[in-house]
């Protein structure tokens, strides 16, 4: 057992390193004070990040801090860690906390349209650490929208606002979206480039290199940070459901999607599996980009190609260790870096929490 501290507005917290459900009981007195703090919300989800160590307004000192490998292991133990109490099964049925969310409408899965889901997951929605849920057919994120007529007429049904395009200008003239009826288009570029920029990568180790690199970009370089400033705010200022998509969904709609999460309060643990799931809902076209590039260059081509055409958990754990590195905080990042307003950040916590 290791002693943490979680600073709660003018208190200190002091827990052990122990389950999230023992944290989530040691923090409900706190939970459910409203004069909490934005700050404070938002830094007990990337607490769960980082080892069950704390990341308060305040960084704590450096002997106290969890080492990179500790937290990795932490990554690696959702089985036998696994979150609020009651919590076991996959993700894709999103079971566990409460039944606040057990009447959600199903959401459905799109043959056209394979990155097709909700940010909420699935079944009554995922688990923030207050035992709430995050609510469902409110945002969804997706690959681009090249759907299938069938497949568009469930997009119609759903009802959706506004969808949020985070690819480049080349991207979107090879691959066009396809609306669904009645919902207003917002390009976002996140990269500000005008055409993504494949590199010629040698092996699967500077694949996934560069994948790390590119997620810590988010992060890093102003012109992205103004993007998901910019889409954060006007999911916050639009009424309706609202869908993001990049163009395979897993990147930069990965990250879109991670920050939502982190704004409701999930556990990491939940965020990280959620942002894995890219790899089951897109295993076919997965398996069969990789194969194509075998038999266009090789088997050391393919090998290059897999951390490319997937996810790891190394790629989403870069972009929160450079939220600590360069913003102490979930919440520093989200003010300062892509300059929220506190109020922005609470309007988004309320559409996404039941």
């Amino acid at each position: 057992m290791r002693l943490i501290t979680l600073s709660i507005g003018s208190s200190n917290l002091h827990v052990t390193r122990v389950r999230l459900s023992h944290l989530r009981a040691a923090l409900a007195p706190h939970l459910v004070d409203t004069t909490m703090t934005s700050s404070a919300k938002a830094d007990i989800s990337l607490a769960a990040a980082h080892d069950l160590y704390a990341l308060p307004i305040a960084l704590a000192p450096s002997h106290a801090r969890a080492p990179l490998a500790s937290r990795r292991r932490f990554l690696k133990s959702t089985a036998g860690a696994l979150l609020l109490s009651g919590m076991g099964s996959t993700l894709l049925t999103a079971c566990g906390g409460n039944n606040a969310g057990s009447d959600q409408a199903p959401t459905p899965r799109l043959a056209s349209l394979e990155n097709f889901r909700d940010v909420g997951g699935t079944a009554a929605g995922y688990p923030a650490v207050d035992g709430r849920v995050v609510r469902r057919n409110a945002f969804y994120r997706s690959n681009a929208l090249t759907q299938n007529a069938a497949d568009a007429a469930v997009l119609d049904s759903l009802g959706i606002a506004a969808v949020y395009d985070l690819r480049t200008p080349g991207e979107i003239e090879r691959a066009s979206d396809a609306l669904p009826a009645n919902a207003a288009y917002v390009k976002i570029n996140v990269t500000g480039r005008e055409d993504v920029i494949t590199p010629m990568l040698e092996s699967e180790a500077s694949a996934v290199s560069s994948m790390e690199r590119a997620q810590r970009l988010y992060v890093t370089d102003a012109v992205q940070r103004a993007a998901f400033g910019s889409l954060l705010s006007q999911l916050a200022s639009t009424a309706g459901p609202q869908l993001i998509h990049s163009s395979a969904g897993k990147d930069r709609a990965g990250w879109a999607a991670a920050l939502l999460l982190s704004i409701a309060n999930v556990p990491f643990d939940i965020i990280m599996q959620d942002y894995l799931l890219s790899n089951t809902y897109m295993a076919n076209s997965i398996s069969a980009r990789v194969e194509a590039r075998r038999q266009e260059s090789g088997d050391l081509a393919a090998n290059a190609e897999k951390p490319l055409a997937s996810v790891q958990t190394s790629y989403l754990q870069a972009s929160f260790d450079q939220v600590q590195s360069s913003y102490g905080t979930m919440s520093g990042y989200l003010t300062r870096g892509l300059g929220l307003a506190p109020s922005t950040v609470d309007t988004l916590r309320d559409r996404l929490l039941l």
